[in-house]
């Protein structure tokens, strides 16, 4: 039987050799933005190291936090102090960027951290770091450097997701889970990845054929229009970075994605999973749209958090992401709510609020001052919330005007 042990050096591999794909020589950040690697990711952060060095890298740092630190400083401590530290964090984060490091962040979190804390602290201190971080992030997602998103358990997202479970098991069981669901307990991870990059990739083509124009999403509590740019495509894992390096963002993906047109969007939408941001728990999304607006929206719970979201700036109000994933995805099929969106997004359709990556043609030359005029939206924010479900519907209108499904009751129809 493999270990444990084992098991995350295989999956250390994966991120290295396939997510950032390091190349020999290059700098490796392990932690960045609010995202650093907390004292449960010890082991796991070795792993990572260990596996960089064997694939040449020039010097790994690991940028550690500590998640109950950040609590006990939104709640009691100086928020302009914060707000310094960030922006010295970002001008660090920066200049490696700048010399072609990639990065590596472990999103992991309690999702009722900020429970009992008063809301506009919360929300002051989140903006303020997603401030000192823009120009950053803005070139992430331009893809100017490779970057990867894998998880780790700790605790107290463990007791959330098992809690059906003695608490000295659940930890073991978030990783065994977590490492289902990135395909990293066979015995072949970096094979197994680069078939399935090549059957995600196979989707997106097909997608691409159609020449969509238009979707339409039909679910209980949903019925909304969403209409793409023009040029646009969809795409999934194993992009190029700017550099040409090939790399996966997100370590699980099941997803093909795609840009909305920022003025396009129709209709009611309902979301039927939690979302959780920056350690706030969001349940019962209702948003409805006009011309690509966000005019109202409310939520069953968590209704200041998804304020704090939308209201963030007016590129908040808009879409900048359409995800499909179907309720056959291996994520889906395990039954099990993460409570974090690099899984959640990962077992069901989605759509993000706020900044889209710019997946046009020419996009990634476009100025951002000129991202609207091509239907791209910019924002603060990019937050997914998850929408599928086995009884979600698609349709989309091609350039011809044809009409046909693509998603029935919650499954891709034949590529053929």
């Amino acid at each position: 039987m493999v270990s444990l042990n084992q098991q995350l050096k295989k999956y250390a591999e994966l991120v290295i050799r396939i997510g950032v794909n390091l190349q020999p020589g290059e700098n490796l950040v392990i932690g960045f933005a609010s995202r650093q690697v907390y004292p449960e990711h010890v082991e796991f952060a070795r792993c990572l190291t260990e596996a960089a060095y064997d694939a040449g890298a020039k010097f790994v740092h690991v940028d550690y936090g500590d998640e109950w630190w950040m609590r006990e400083t939104v709640k009691r401590g100086s928020l302009e102090t914060l707000a310094e530290r960030a922006k010295w964090q970002a001008q660090w984060v920066q200049k490696l960027a700048d010399e072609g490091a990639a990065f590596i962040a472990i999103p992991a979190s309690n999702p009722y951290l900020f429970d009992g804390i008063e809301r506009s602290r919360v929300d002051t201190a989140s903006k303020s770091i997603a401030n000192a971080f823009r120009s950053f992030n803005d070139r992430r997602t331009n893809d100017e450097y490779t970057w990867c998103l894998a998880s780790a358990p700790i605790q107290p997202w463990a007791d959330v997701v098992f809690a059906d479970l003695p608490v000295e098991e659940r930890t073991e069981a978030l990783w065994k889970a977590i490492l289902k669901a990135a395909r990293a307990d066979g015995e072949n991870p970096i094979e197994e990845w680069k078939q399935h990059i090549v059957n995600l990739q196979k989707r997106s083509q097909w997608l691409n054929q159609l020449n969509i124009v238009e979707l339409h999403y039909r679910a209980p509590g949903t019925d909304l229009t969403i209409g793409m740019p023009d040029g646009h495509y969809w795409t999934a894992a194993g992009k190029p970075s700017q550099g040409g390096v090939h790399f996966v963002a997100n370590i699980p993906t099941e997803e093909v994605f795609s840009a909305p047109h920022r003025d396009r969007v129709n209709g009611t939408v309902t979301s039927t999973m939690p979302l959780v941001h920056n350690g706030s728990l969001i349940e019962g999304i209702r948003i409805r749209f006009e011309a690509g607006r966000i005019v109202e929206y409310s939520a069953e719970k968590g209704e200041d958090a998804l304020r704090h979201i939308i209201e963030a700036d007016e590129g908040s109000h808009y879409l900048g992401e359409v995800a499909l994933v179907p309720v056959d995805s291996p994520i889906y099929q395990m039954g099990r709510l993460f409570y974090n969106t690099l899984f959640d997004e990962n077992a069901s359709c989605h759509l993000a609020i706020g900044k889209a990556y710019p997946l046009i043609e020419g996009g990634y030359q476009l100025r951002r001052a000129d991202w609207n005029e091509h239907g791209l939206n910019d924002s603060l924010m990019h937050v997914d919330f998850m929408i599928g479900s086995p009884e979600m519907n698609i349709d989309v209108k091609t350039k011809t005007g044809q009409m046909m499904p693509i998603m029935v009751n919650g499954k891709f129809v034949s590529m053929e």
